[in-house]
């Protein structure tokens, strides 16, 4: 019996067109993770915030695997349509579930300490609830706890406070 585990890198993506650099993104997981097996959780025919996916699920599903996924796994409507914190709760479930060494995401500030210490912060909910009651977006509202924030960088934060509470 052999005690070579795989390694399998987990992508959370909507695809929503699947376009150059989605396949770069899977090249570079892929290869910094040393992955055996590349495993996405894609948004079905609805993508974050409700949105009616752009292209149908299995065209986007059958792209990424044109491009090097090796399973595509739909998140649920109930976690696709979420904001930030219940998208990446929700995938991040599913590629626990799924037996994902690694995962891989995008950020804009393309700075992993920087959103691993805005995740380690505290968030108070209090604040929050105070800003989107004047009006204020939840990603909006929440970026203000950590200065301006990209919505990548968002859901970057998310995925790493996910992943905090999965240990």
């Amino acid at each position: 019996m052999s005690n070579n585990k795989q390694i399998i890198c987990g992508v959370v993506a909507e695809y929503n067109p699947f376009h150059e650099g989605h396949a770069y993104q899977i090249r570079e997981a892929r290869r910094k993770s040393g992955a055996d097996i590349m495993i996405a959780v894609m948004s079905g025919n609805f993508v974050q915030r409700g949105e009616p996916a752009v292209i149908d699920k299995w065209k986007r599903a059958e792209a990424a695997v044109a491009n090097g996924i090796d399973a595509v796994i739909e998140l649920p409507y109930v976690y696709a349509t979420q904001a930030a914190t219940g998208f990446a709760n929700g995938a991040v479930a599913i590629l626990k579930m799924a037996g994902v060494n690694d995962i891989c995401f995008g950020s804009e500030c393309g700075n992993l300490d920087n959103l691993k210490e805005i995740a380690e912060t505290p968030v108070n909910p209090d604040h929050l609830r105070a800003c989107m009651d004047k009006g204020m977006s939840y990603p909006k509202a929440y970026s203000l706890l950590a200065g301006e924030m990209e919505p990548n960088d968002i859901l970057a934060v998310s995925y790493l406070k996910a992943i905090q509470n999965t240990d």
